[in-house]
């Protein structure tokens, strides 16, 4: 945004497009490997009809195990492939290496960047605003939060607009009447390509009270407040080691009086070796359930999320029966 782009997350392109599935079948009908990520298949089939996203970040060191091999596609198709690497480890002085780096290749520098990170505060904090509404009040659902907190890794391209309709929709959810109490569930991992799951667990009485992975995307205002650039993007969980995730998942289990964990995992994807460390450490009930392809929740899936939220239920009687759980908005 400094440099005077437009950002595109090619994650979320994808998967609002009209037709995701046919997306990813062009992908396989390309050359693209069955045995390989839905997402990247996707995404590499999404970028081809779209050669206006001239330039694209890639991230080589703390996101996808594929995402070299996407570049090297992308690139024999004629785009602009920038590197970007996390340092492992977390430390500071590699990571405002990375971003100096990064900000030099677009043609703008950190204290440029500096500024419109200070521009977005107030957007950040009304996001904050809105994940206590999920959490806390009982006046946003699930979805709705997963869906706000993961469009800001890009505020789909216009960042005053996004603003402007997220004002409109806190002032609307202001007016809804609080759910019901019921069992509350912590959702890990990345962002389901699962397309109904927050909706079929509404149904069945659960209410899904922390999205963990889009409201690290969403990097919310810090307890203490970030300093800089640099600073924020070393308190974001998602691109380092699975122990410091652990940390942020705790604190947020406390938080949010959390019953019980559903970790979803993609398909042929590195990320499932993390779910023996979680079982490990985390204290309260886990369920992992892995997807594959843009698709609802499917029979098995959804015997297995019935058959743990009647585990959760005997350890939390008054969380309330199971049932509907929908949040409804008040007439006006």
């Amino acid at each position: 945004m400094a440099a005077g782009y437009t950002p595109v997350d090619l994650n979320n392109r994808f998967i609002t497009s009209p037709d995701p599935r046919a997306l990813v079948r062009r992908a396989e009908e390309m050359g693209l490997p069955r045995t390989l990520c839905a997402w990247i298949k996707g995404i590499y089939a999404w970028a081809l009809e779209h050669p206006e996203v001239e330039t694209i970040v890639a991230v080589t060191q703390g996101d996808c195990s594929n995402t070299h091999g996407l570049m090297e596609l992308l690139q024999e198709a004629g785009r602009r492939v920038i590197a970007f690497d996390y340092p492992h480890g977390r430390r500071p002085e590699p990571l405002c290496a990375a971003l100096e780096e990064l900000a030099r290749q677009l043609g703008t520098d950190l204290h440029a960047a500096e500024a419109v990170r200070r521009r977005l505060a107030d957007l950040r904090r009304d996001l904050a605003r809105l994940d206590q509404m999920t959490w806390r009040d009982g006046l946003v659902s699930g979805r709705e939060n997963h869906l706000w907190l993961v469009g800001a890794s890009d505020f789909e391209g216009d960042a005053q607009d996004y603003h402007r309709r997220l004002k409109d929709f806190l002032d609307q959810a202001a007016g809804r009447r609080p759910r019901r109490p019921g069992l509350r569930l912590g959702l890990l991992g990345v962002p389901p390509i699962i397309d109904d799951l927050h909706q079929a667990l509404e149904e069945m009485g659960a209410a899904v009270v922390y999205n963990e992975v889009p409201r690290q995307f969403a990097m919310l205002p810090a307890d203490s407040p970030d300093q800089d650039l640099v600073d924020q993007y070393h308190r974001y969980t998602y691109p380092y080691d699975v122990f410091w995730r652990l940390q942020d998942i705790s604190r947020q289990v406390r938080r949010r009086n959390i019953h019980g964990l559903v970790h979803y995992t993609q398909a042929f994807c590195f990320r499932q070796m993390q779910d023996l460390v979680m079982r490990r450490h985390l204290k309260v009930p886990l369920l992992t359930i892995e997807g594959d392809r843009v698709a609802p929740v499917d029979g098995r899936t959804q015997t297995r999320l019935e058959a743990f939220l009647e585990l959760l239920q005997q350890h939390h009687p008054l969380a309330g029966p199971a049932g509907p759980g929908r949040i409804e908005p008040t007439s006006h």
